[in-house]
């Protein structure tokens, strides 16, 4: 079993209503392989919402709003769907405040990437569960 963020098997959660649907993701999830998280719905955003970005141990919504607790409570509750479906890794969205591993945006609201995780990507690398993104996924599932 592993975890995918729910807007890359198709769910319509991210920051602006939409979707970034994998088709051999989604299939994984169809199938009963994998299980759909979105860290940031599970905190209690809605969808949509307004961006945000992750600064240092905080996030910050482009209105300059300190969006922390959700994140870090949505990545919780993330961690233990990880835990209960006892996933052996995850896939996880590229770049996000919550899900990126290795490469987010800076937090200037500027495209600018810089070195660090996503809050939950952050909490499941240190768990010792392998990350991977859409855009490395089928080193995964080959």
């Amino acid at each position: 079993m592993i975890a995918v963020s729910a807007c890359l098997a198709g769910i319509p959660c991210r920051m602006d209503g939409k979707a970034k649907p994998v088709p051999e993701i989604q299939k994984l999830v169809e199938e009963g392989k994998a299980v759909a998280v979105c860290p940031e719905v599970l905190g209690g955003l809605p969808i949509p919402r307004v961006p945000s970005e992750r600064c240092g141990d905080h996030v910050v919504n482009r209105n300059g709003e300190d969006v922390t607790e959700p994140f870090v409570i949505g990545a919780k509750r993330a961690f233990e769907i990880v835990r209960q479906v006892r996933a052996e890794a995850v896939i996880l969205k590229a770049r996000s405040p919550s899900c990126g591993p290795g490469k987010i945006y800076d937090g200037t609201f500027t495209g600018k990437l810089t070195d660090g995780d996503g809050v939950f990507a952050e909490l499941v690398g240190r768990a010792g569960i392998p990350v991977y993104t859409e855009e490395n996924y089928r080193e995964l599932i080959r």
